[in-house]
């Protein structure tokens, strides 16, 4: 099987996610299963699919400071090859810039020939003015400053702006380019994680406890997750720790009926059995059923036998659940995608404010239609992984403002220890600037009449 260039595959990608409106991880498990990238390719690969996406803004910032033709006026392939040369020449260290340079011009030779010139004068330019960027003036205008330095939205980084003042914002924007930790929940059903970790250690695996989850693992080794021992086992499940604390959150019982909307792809939904001791009832719903076979899927490999999915349509009232009450429900709802956008960096370019919007009026009808079956004195925590607020409180006081019934228990109150991460309304606020974890809200509310 001949090897593929893994600098030509990148690009390759890139293309088709401008073109197609593709998702990175989809392209990248495609090509990494195909087996034609192999060793230390495969690291590169999915370095420069993911770095170009992360720090897109700044790389046509790049390109407008050092070339005499503007990114909007060129052609699309010369971008992204000027992109990808970039991102090679001033962020990688371990790519030498000759290396970057080189192989980015005989890329062009083959997809943009008649610019491969310009592409190795604009590189090579780059690399001699490196130390003069002529970045934006923060004082006078930090919001541009931050988009433009860390390869962010100026919608968004006005929001953040707004939300944390200038210091934190700049933390948050910077934070926001950088590789996301892995992070897995060992399946408690099964393992301690004493003794997962004493597994990894043995494996010459090197990673260490989270810092807030009782259950998390932060893997600081480069591995495939799927790779190491335990995974067919069902020791383990890949999960960020802010979403494992929205489980811990909702805190269900043994023998509770639990209802866990949105819950595709599973990692709440089994971690909430798992808090259940694999006892009582747990209903996942989701509107797509091909992911509602992923649940099943992680449910059998973890060995969770209490989760039954449904195929529910929560944003419309759920009468498929006609007379049923749950102690606790968990929603984990649709959003944005604001808090994960160093995971999903292709999205960050799509968005825009009016999406904000949009979904805040679906999560509302969400948490509308939810609430419905919820027992008196049971739980409800809505979720979701933006930093927006109007994805989170703005949806919470609409919902407030219409249902006397429900209330929000304040988390600092029920669970102290977790305190340091809530906000003074009593919220969980994960940010990653600040712990490392993505970016989260989780809001409990108690059904009080």
């Amino acid at each position: 099987m001949n090897k593929k260039n893994p600098r030509q595959v990148a690009f390759e990608i890139l293309l088709r996610i401008e073109k197609e409106n593709s998702y990175a991880d989809i392209l990248l498990d495609r090509e990494l299963s195909s087996g034609m990238i192999q060793g230390p390719d495969r690291g590169l690969l999915t370095e420069l699919v993911f770095g170009v996406l992360r720090r897109r803004g700044t790389l046509d910032h790049l390109i407008d400071s050092f070339s005499d033709r503007k990114t909007a006026k060129l052609e699309r392939a010369v971008v992204m090859l000027l992109r990808l040369g970039l991102y090679q020449a001033l962020f990688l260290d371990r790519v030498p810039v000759s290396a970057a340079v080189n192989e980015t011009v005989k890329l062009a030779k083959v997809f943009a020939p008649r610019a491969s010139g310009f592409v190795n004068a604009v590189l090579r330019r780059a690399d001699r003015e490196r130390d003069t960027i002529p970045w934006p003036d923060q004082a006078a205008d930090p919001a541009t400053f931050l988009a433009v330095r860390y390869s962010q939205p100026r919608w968004l980084v006005e929001q953040w702006l707004e939300q944390l003042g200038p210091a934190e914002a700049e933390s948050l924007a910077a934070a926001m380019v950088e590789p996301p930790p892995l992070t897995i929940r060992v399946n408690s059903l099964k393992i301690s994680r004493e003794d997962f970790l004493a597994r990894l250690a043995a494996e010459g695996v090197v990673a260490r406890s989270t810092d807030y989850s009782p259950v998390g693992v932060h893997i600081l080794s480069s591995v495939y997750p799927a790779s190491l021992a335990g995974f067919q086992e069902g020791f383990f499940t890949v999960q960020d720790e802010s979403s494992q604390l929205a489980s811990l959150f909702l805190d269900p019982q043994p023998g509770n009926r639990v209802l866990d909307l949105c819950a595709a792809p599973g990692g709440k939904a089994t971690h909430l059995a798992q808090l259940m001791e694999n006892r009582g009832s747990l209903l996942a719903g989701d509107l797509d059923g091909r992911k509602l076979r992923r649940i099943e899927e992680t449910a059998a490999r973890l060995s969770v036998s209490i989760v039954e999915t449904m195929r529910l349509d929560a944003s419309r009232p759920l009468s498929a659940l006609a007379g049923k009450k749950f102690d606790r429900i968990l929603v984990d709802a649709p959003c944005t995608g604001l808090g994960v956008i160093r995971r999903n960096p292709e999205a960050k370019w799509r968005l825009t404010p009016a999406d904000v919007s949009r979904l805040a009026q679906l999560q509302g009808s969400i948490l509308r239609n939810a609430a419905d079956h919820l027992e008196i004195g049971g739980v409800l925590v809505y979720s979701t992984c933006s930093t927006s607020r109007e994805e989170n409180e703005g949806v919470i006081d609409v919902f407030l403002s219409e249902r006397q019934d429900f209330v929000v228990e304040d988390l600092r109150q029920v669970f102290p220890h977790f305190a340091a991460l809530c906000t003074d309304r009593g919220m969980f606020r994960g940010w990653p600037h600040r712990y490392g974890m993505d970016g989260f809200c989780a809001v409990r509310l108690k059904k009080i009449c």
